[in-house]
């Protein structure tokens, strides 16, 4: 089992930025992918982006591509979501996914 805690979010108006932080503990994630995941009020959680921990390659979904980026450090063993042109849909609470295991998700709220 694969411990994660979110951190970074918050409240920020429209257009602005927030990096969000997910640390990781307990396994080693060399053959993991890491994932990012969302969900609003009374909306489905929802797939935002992902990284392969061993090549860093990406994926990202449409609706925040060109605004959202990836990335992982491997020394500290935490994957960030750097979320820049912040827009009020965006508001949701973010999770960070390995596998089966989830963190308890970081609270962004976007302003317009």
């Amino acid at each position: 089992q694969v411990q994660l805690v979110e951190s970074g979010g918050g409240l920020v108006q429209a257009g602005g930025s927030l990096r969000l932080s997910c640390a990781a503990s307990g396994r080693t994630l060399s053959t993991y992918v890491v994932g990012w995941f969302r969900q609003a009020p009374e909306k489905e959680r929802e797939f935002v982006a992902a990284i392969s921990w061993s090549g860093g390659s990406t994926n990202y979904a449409d609706s925040v591509k060109g605004r959202f980026t990836i990335s992982r450090d491997i020394a500290k063993n935490t994957v960030y979501l750097q979320m820049n042109s912040l827009k009020p849909e965006d508001t949701a609470v973010y999770y960070c996914n390995i596998g089966v295991d989830w963190g308890q998700g970081t609270q962004v709220t976007v302003s317009s």
